[in-house]
């Protein structure tokens, strides 16, 4: 339970995009909370990506734009160079997270505790999640599994979202699905995704304009950054 509510909004966004930009306004006009998954060692780069048919920018935000731009969410691992980390040792795991935590922990101001693994498929396993827990101090880390549901999880280092923000339908569907179920059992409703994947065209910047509008300002629902959710912390000043 958070704060007396047995219902909880959480969104996470990977990469540390340009994009998260107008995605911050958003989020912070309907006074949503998100946590931005980021790779410390890319910070700055200007690449393109095909993503939906298109090419898109995904240009990553400057190294001195990260703390103001988050200010209020959350800063979280995404590894230092978005490697697929399964198929690594585990040094090189060890290296990758801890290295990009403790690099985003300096750059923000407060210890960063929370991760997303990245690169899509299966991008992470129990051995991987068993070298994270012993070897760094990451106290979560988010999948791209969605569920479709928001019973909370035992395996906060192995969690699973509940849907993927380029599904609008379904996450409307899924939202009202939320909001209607009558429990005293604590429900989380948690979406990722990328901020770029709105210039991909898989939405508009007017239909997530929109979702946020209609999951925000519900005196029932607590909204809060991934570790708020998941392990009851704030981080951030």
């Amino acid at each position: 339970m958070w704060e007396g509510k047995n219902k909880a909004v959480t969104f996470s966004f990977d990469d540390g995009v340009r994009q998260d930009k107008q995605l911050v306004k958003i989020l912070n006009k309907y006074g949503l909370k998100s946590t931005f998954n980021l790779n410390s060692s890319l910070l700055g780069l200007e690449p393109k990506l095909e993503c939906n048919g298109r090419i898109v920018d995904h240009s990553k935000v400057q190294f001195s734009e990260v703390k103001d731009l988050y200010k209020g969410h959350e800063v979280a691992v995404h590894t230092l160079t978005h490697e697929f980390l399964p198929r690594m040792c585990e040094e090189a795991i060890v290296y990758q997270v801890e290295r990009d935590r403790l690099t985003l922990s300096d750059l923000v101001g407060y210890e960063v505790v929370g991760m997303a693994y990245p690169n899509g498929g299966q991008n992470n396993d129990d051995r991987v999640a068993e070298i994270i827990k012993r070897r760094t101090g990451v106290k979560y880390s988010r999948t791209i599994t969605a569920t479709g549901e928001f019973v909370p999880q035992d395996n906060l280092l192995r969690f699973n979202p509940t849907v993927h923000f380029v599904n609008l339908n379904e996450m409307k569907t899924l939202w009202k699905k939320f909001i209607s179920e009558e429990t005293a059992e604590d429900r989380i409703f948690y979406v990722w995704g990328h901020s770029y994947e709105i210039d991909a065209g898989h939405l508009s910047w007017e239909e997530f304009d929109e979702f946020c509008k209609m999951v925000s300002g519900r005196k029932d629902v607590f909204y809060g950054t991934n570790s708020e959710v998941l392990i009851n912390q704030k981080l951030y000043k």
